[in-house]
């Protein structure tokens, strides 16, 4: 345990008694202290002084010194003779010419100035008193003589001293003993018998003993108060008793009506089991009811007459991004901001309890725009007048709308398209029949011209030479390439109108669109007047995407459509400071895999983007397109792939389609399906 929490722990007297020790001990030590340190300043400052000064007028004696300076042994002997002299602590003859000559030291040796001149600079660093005599030699110069008195006083002193202390200490303690012993009889022992009496009193519990008078004092003070505290508590205890008697007459009265209390209570504990029960199966209720209304697929959302929010299910809180507790008692306008517009239409709802109905409502922005449906409820009850708002996502149902459109549109074209290929492919045949015909006979290398030629008398080299002057080879070259190109065309419609009986094969997507990109470079740079390997091809591949089953060549004709119509968007934008860049990206997406082709062009308005897809429809200059890229390739994509195609674009930013393809397990079930359909 601490010192210090031992001497806390002590009793009163006990502290007082070792307060007065300390203070008698610290008394004693100071006075002793203060008594040698003056002594000592006396004897430094007066006592040596004097003893120096009384042996400088000895020396300066012309009797003692007239040969002191002759030789250094004279001058020891003269130091000998003062140096008997108790308060000398050094001392020291310099000569004429200021050097020393001789010197004699008490006790340990002190450092002496070698020289008279030195002395004023060593007495700034020495505490000691010194004297400096000058020493007469008749004619010549006179000499000095140097005395330190000592600092230390005589032992006869110290024993004094001691002797006088323990005079004081044995004074002191006979002191103290006779002061404990007062405080022991005025102080120590009442309190002893304060404490005694009240430990009597917790024992037995006697609140009728009192404490003995005793002197006016403070210990007298808290003994009358000790008495009055005790007559009180005494007082107190008899009402107490009282209390006591009068308690246990209402206790056995108590008793009676909690007899009565019990029969009571056990009907009410019955009612309250019922009442329970019920509130149980109300709770579990409606725990339900938010459960169905939570699991709904819809955001429903209840207001009061005031369109402050009483009810909020989980699909509200993710299409808001409110949470239910951050709604609750919130105005709709500020639970869920879009509907701000809305408010005529809620109040009148309410007004007029009519059902309100916005077909269409888009939030968000660009590829993240989103279409909703909202229907208004009247909310008639008990519970007040108010409104039910029900929204609903139809960004799906109107994308499926467009690809039934889509379809249908496609559909009806392929079965023209077909009889147009057939009526077409007859006359088409004939004119690239005959040009080849022409030319044939306009050759000088077959026999039957130059055979004609000669029976009509007309020279072939003449007749060509005039055919080239007037172009008549260049006009065959027209015909023949617009029958070409009227051929590819017939081509694309007949493989739109006809189904796909190419087998599928698994192949790397990567690898397929790295070959259409080598082909793209090759094809397109006289094309379009575009420099296709000019623009930057950025690639993201995904590498958990393995082989899909497709038609290779069907799918690398879709990719060369959509990477040619990339570079032609990034040769017709206006703000040219952008670097062309075309994105390819995979990725695996089950049942799904992914292709993207995305550029940073021109880009395409809503009404062009929503009529991409038709044939025949093309935004390109006349003799540039002829309108069947994207609908051959949307065909080759849904109908013989089983996937799907779309397409985001934002004008003056770029275009982006997305190509879905079926994985392996995907295709057999669309191929199964097929089947059981024929």
């Amino acid at each position: 345990m601490p010192l210090r929490q031992r001497l806390e722990n002590l009793p009163v007297g006990q502290k007082l008694l070792a307060a007065l020790l300390v203070l008698l001990a610290t008394v004693l030590l100071v006075a002793n202290l203060t008594f040698i340190s003056v002594a000592y300043w006396i004897s430094h400052e007066s006592t040596a002084p004097q003893a120096l000064q009384t042996l400088g007028q000895l020396t300066a004696n012309p009797d003692l010194i007239v040969q002191a300076l002759d030789s250094p042994d004279k001058a020891k002997a003269l130091l000998n003779e003062i140096g008997t002299y108790a308060p000398l602590r050094a001392a020291a003859i310099y000569d004429s010419a200021g050097n020393l000559l001789v010197q004699l030291q008490h006790g340990e040796h002190l450092p002496l100035p070698e020289h008279y001149r030195q002395i004023e600079a060593w007495s700034l660093t020495e505490l000691r008193s010194h004297q400096v005599t000058r020493l007469h030699h008749g004619d010549q110069p006179p000499g000095h003589l140097l005395l330190v008195a000592s600092s230390e006083l005589p032992m006869a002193f110290y024993t004094g001293t001691l002797t006088a202390s323990l005079g004081i200490l044995v004074f002191s303690v006979l002191l103290w003993f006779v002061v404990a012993r007062q405080i022991k009889r005025l102080i120590t022992q009442p309190i002893h018998r304060l404490e005694e009496l009240s430990r009597q009193v917790t024992r037995e519990e006697n609140y009728a003993l009192r404490a003995a008078p005793g002197n006016n004092d403070e210990i007298g003070s808290l003994a009358k108060a000790f008495n009055t505290m005790l007559s009180r508590i005494e007082v107190r205890d008899q009402e107490l008793q009282r209390a006591r008697d009068e308690a246990q007459a209402a206790y056995d009265q108590a008793q009676a009506l909690a007899e009565e209390t019990r029969t009571t209570n056990r009907k009410l504990e019955l009612e309250v089991q019922v009442r329970s029960k019920i509130e149980k199966k109300l709770t579990g209720f409606q725990n339900y009811l938010n459960c169905i209304i939570d699991s709904m697929p819809s955001a429903l959302i209840a207001l009061d007459e005031q369109l402050y929010v009483t009810q909020w299910n989980q699909e509200a809180s993710a299409l808001s991004g409110t949470e239910l507790d951050e709604a609750l008692n919130k105005p709709i306008y500020l639970a869920f901001e879009p509907l701000k517009p809305f408010l005529p239409q809620l109040k009148d709802t309410i007004d007029h309890h009519r059902v309100v109905k916005i077909e269409r409502v888009t939030w968000g922005q660009g590829e993240d725009a989103r279409h909703y449906a909202l229907t208004f409820y009247p909310l008639m009850g008990g519970g007040g007048r108010g409104v039910v708002i029900r929204i609903d996502d139809i960004t799906q149902r109107l994308s499926l709308e467009d690809m039934m459109v889509q379809s249908e549109k496609m559909l009806s074209v392929g079965g023209l398209a077909a009889g147009m290929a057939h009526e077409i492919n007859n006359p088409l045949g004939a004119i690239l029949h005959n040009v080849q015909n022409i030319r044939r006979r306009l050759s000088n290398d077959l026999p039957k011209n130059i055979e004609q030629a000669e029976q009509i008398g007309i020279d072939l080299d003449v007749v060509n030479q005039y055919l080239q002057a007037r172009e008549v080879p260049k006009l065959l070259d027209g015909i023949q390439q617009a029958g070409a190109r009227a051929a590819k065309i017939v081509t694309h419609m007949l493989s739109f109108s006809r189904r796909s009986n190419r087998q599928m094969s698994p192949c790397d997507l990567s690898a397929l669109i790295d070959q259409a990109l080598d082909i793209a470079s090759n094809d397109f740079d006289l094309a379009i007047g575009f420099d296709f390997m000019g623009q930057a091809i950025v690639r993201h591949f995904d590498p958990q995407l393995g082989p899909v089953p497709v038609i290779p060549n069907e799918l690398e004709q879709v990719l060369l459509n959509l990477l040619k119509n990339a570079a032609q968007a990034i040769h017709q934008r206006t703000d040219k400071r952008e670097p062309g860049r075309i994105t390819l990206r995979t990725r695996l997406n089950p049942p799904w895999a992914e292709i993207q082709v995305e550029d940073n062009g021109a880009g395409m308005p809503e009404p062009v983007r929503k009529r991409i897809f038709e044939p025949f429809f093309t935004t390109k200059e006349v003799g540039q397109g002829t309108g069947l890229g994207l609908s051959v390739s949307y065909f080759i994509i849904t109908n013989n792939h089983k996937g799907q195609m779309e397409v985001h674009s934002t004008l003056g930013q770029g275009t982006c389609f997305t190509l879905r393809l079926p994985l392996a397990g995907n295709l057999i079930a669309c191929d199964e399906s097929t089947k059981v359909e024929q």
